[in-house]
């Protein structure tokens, strides 16, 4: 055509890169060293579990965390994270035998190394006694500390454990407390995660051999996958000798390691099929798919990296360890499939369409097109289904538009909470006795907030206070203060839920109520405040992240201004769905029977911003699969609509098979206990089958229709930018436009 180049004119024969050059002369050198890497990262990542926290919800810098240290510090009694629930049966807790067991316990427990502040019902104060006992009579608590991290006191609550857990005499002991419920939840998370991956290993097979028919082709991501999840874990044990690491992050590690290694392993397998077809020699069909899908594959992992990257502005380091795991997930994969896959591929050659099982299932004629495949003629419903979207734009674009806004609507009577006992199956131990807590003690015990005073005070005015503090409205009671030379501590009583409303209200008048000392305040719902502010206050900051490193990205990709513009908003409007069920499902409780969960009636904070970033990136990596094959197409025809249509034939099928693995993996992780976990999971899960099966599908065609040419356009001194720095799938750099002073677009005129 007048005015074009063709991809050839363009780039002339197939250029060799640095990497690729190396990888096709010496491919057996280059698998065995990966080999040999791999092995050093089982030995650095073995055991990684056992050195990952299951905290880290709170800001460090928080005035309730520094107050939550001083008080762990200076008042270790006022801290217990060790609950022992008394159950005399049908006694009372006050019958002479059950309260010499109690004391015998307590005594015992006392005596423990790595055991502080041992008190129970028969031991406290008469003004705080009742608090301890059960408002049947039949139950109380034997409260204590256990010091130390979070490591230190898991070995110490494995150690007693045993000695305490069951019937002592007249009475049968349960554990509870947060060292209890963090213990069993770290302990369930590793019998999940490896359960998950059990479930989503074979079934990803399966599908693979459907997708790519080849068994030898099949197996090449599993491997990719593999070596990315090995290296990963042995980074993250790297980071747990120096930071604190959450070990929810090994489930995302789990996921993406063998979701992104798939969907790169199978973009390049399938255009090095497509070469091979062709009647390129394999060197020449792996220096072709590098230059091609190997640079899309690259701008693919770092729009996901940003995207996870962006969690590190957070100060909670449960946030934080998603962006390390993350981070380092998704650029290992990406370096396995750009290094290992294409020396395996050298290898192979034409035998990685070996062992074609879909022969087991022919009878007669010829088996369907993989969606692997390498015929142009294939994709052909995709095809269709182009045609008729941009044939009704208008439709399909307000349609897809209204119901994924529809579905989002539940998202805006969200309510913010902390993880608690209630993430845990409800016949876990220590789930079952705060359950107790809850249901049977009065003022919620492990719910009152702390007020921390450093200063040097009389006891009259420690006594004002105390009565200005009880005469807040929502407060139940006022215990204290305790003293210990400069520093003292009340305890205040919030009425209704530990983290309600009330109770943040509550937060905020102690805060804002006058002292003659420095007071700080801290407890659930304190926390629970300082969370949301800290996350609110740096939010704008990690969507500036996400949306100007996409931007930069995907123009670079494209040369088009209002491509980059549609690819952030359309990701982020294909989120809406996971967001609206999180809050119907997990919040409101539906479907929690068949689930199996407990609904507290909130999400935790930081869970939305995990999903966000976690979907946002693996949006951004089919978006950029299929507009990297709409440009490339667009650059070879000038075609606008016929981009579009060629780009989804090539890349639907891709795409869509891909969305599926990655679903399969994420509900397979979905299948956790672990009510975070679960959320995570299956809210995942279904962001990218919106994404691929609708967004891509429908509202991405619709959308390219109505902006007509006009998609591609740029100004001049961003076309000459572009120009100079942009890449596609086309190869090399971008080619420069030549355009007509009545049509300022990127690329040639058709």
């Amino acid at each position: 055509m007048k005015g074009h180049r063709t991809m050839t004119e363009v780039d002339g024969p197939p250029r060799v890169g640095g990497w690729t050059r190396r990888v096709i002369a010496r491919p057996r050198l280059t698998l065995l060293a990966a080999l040999v890497l791999t092995a050093l990262a089982v030995l650095a990542g073995s055991g990684v579990a056992d050195r990952l926290g299951s905290g880290g919800w709170q800001d460090p810098a928080a005035q309730s965390t520094y107050a939550t240290e001083a008080l762990e510090r200076e008042f270790p009694d006022s801290q217990p994270n060790l609950l022992l629930l008394v159950d005399t049966g049908r006694a009372s807790v006050d019958d002479p035998a059950v309260a010499a067991e109690a004391g015998r316990l307590v005594k015992r427990l006392a005596a423990e190394k790595g055991v502080v502040g041992v008190g129970s019902y028969w031991q406290a104060p008469a003004d705080r006694a009742p608090a301890l006992r059960a408002e049947d009579g039949h139950e109380a608590l034997i409260a204590a500390r256990l010091t130390g991290d979070e490591k230190t006191t898991g070995e110490t609550l494995e150690r007693i454990a045993p000695t305490y857990r069951g019937a002592h005499g007249p009475v049968k002991v349960t554990l509870g407390g947060m060292v209890a419920v963090r213990h069993e939840m770290q302990t369930t998370i590793q019998e999940d995660l490896l359960r998950a991956e059990i479930i989503a290993l074979p079934i990803t097979l399966v599908l693979l051999v459907m997708v790519f028919g080849s068994a030898v082709a099949a197996l090449l991501p599993l491997g990719i996958g593999i070596v990315a999840i090995l290296g990963t874990n042995a980074v993250l044990s790297g980071l747990a000798e120096f930071t604190d690491v959450s070990i929810f992050a090994m489930n995302l590690t789990t996921a993406l390691g063998l979701g992104l290694a798939i969907d790169y392993a199978l973009f390049i397998v399938r255009r090095f099929r497509e070469e091979l077809a062709t009647g390129a020699e394999p060197p020449t069909a792996i220096a072709t798919t590098l230059r091609t899908a190997g640079r899309t594959v690259l701008f693919s992992a770092l729009t996901v990296a940003v995207s996870l990257a962006a969690m590190l502005v957070f100060p909670q380091y449960f946030l934080r360890s998603f962006a390390y795991a993350g981070i380092a997930v998704v650029l290992l994969a990406a370096a396995a499939a750009l290094i290992l896959l294409p020396a395996a591929l050298i290898l192979l050659g034409h035998r990685v369409d070996a062992l074609d099982l879909r022969r087991l299932f022919r009878r007669g004629g010829r088996a369907a097109e993989p969606v692997g495949g390498t015929g142009r003629e294939s994709g052909t419903a995709w095809a269709r289904t182009a045609t008729l979207v941009m044939r009704r734009a208008p439709f399909f674009a307000l349609a897809t538009t209204a119901v994924l806004v529809l579905l989002g609507l539940p998202f805006l009577g969200v309510r913010f909470g902390t993880a608690d006992d209630r993430q845990l199956p409800a016949s876990a131990e220590s789930h079952v006795v705060q359950q107790h807590i809850r249901d049977g003690f009065p003022g919620s015990p492990g719910g009152a907030l702390e007020v921390l005073a450093e200063g040097r005070a009389s006891a009259s005015q420690y006594a004002e206070y105390g009565q200005r503090v009880a005469a807040l409205p929502e407060v139940a009671r006022v215990d204290g203060p305790l003293v210990k030379g400069d520093t003292a501590y009340f305890t205040v009583q919030p009425e209704g839920e530990a983290v309600g409303d009330s109770a943040q209200r509550l937060v905020g008048d102690l805060r804002a109520l006058d002292a003659p000392f420095d007071a700080k305040v801290t407890g659930t719902a304190a926390v629970l405040v300082d969370s949301k502010h800290a996350i609110a206050e740096r939010l704008p900051w990690a969507l500036a992240v996400i949306a100007i490193v996409t931007l930069l990205l995907v123009f670079l990709l494209t040369g088009s201004v209002l491509i980059p513009v549609q690819a952030v908003l359309l990701n982020a409007l294909s989120l809406t769905a996971m967001f609206g069920a999180v809050v119907w499902v997990f919040q409101d409780g539906h479907l929690s029977g068949l689930l199996g969960f407990t609904s507290p009636g909130s999400i935790e904070t930081t869970l939305p911003v995990l999903m966000f970033c976690v979907a946002f990136g693996l949006s951004m990596d089919y978006g950029v699969f299929l507009l990297s094959r709409i440009k490339e197409e667009y650059d070879h025809t000038g075609d606008h609509e016929g981009a579009v249509r060629l780009g989804l034939q090539r890349t639907g099928g891709l795409i869509t098979a891909a969305a599926v693995i990655l679903a399969v993996v994420m509900v397979a992780i979905g299948t956790s206990r672990v009510t975070n976990t679960k959320m995570l999971g299956l809210g995942i899960a279904l962001a990218v089958l919106m994404d691929a099966m609708v967004v891509r599908s429908l509202l991405v065609p619709a959308i390219m229709r109505l902006t007509g040419r006009a998609t591609w356009w740029a100004p001049a001194p961003l076309r000459r930018f572009h120009a100079r720095f942009g890449v596609s799938e086309g190869g090399g750099p971008a080619p420069a436009a030549e355009t007509s002073p009545e049509h300022d677009t990127v690329g040639a005129r058709g």
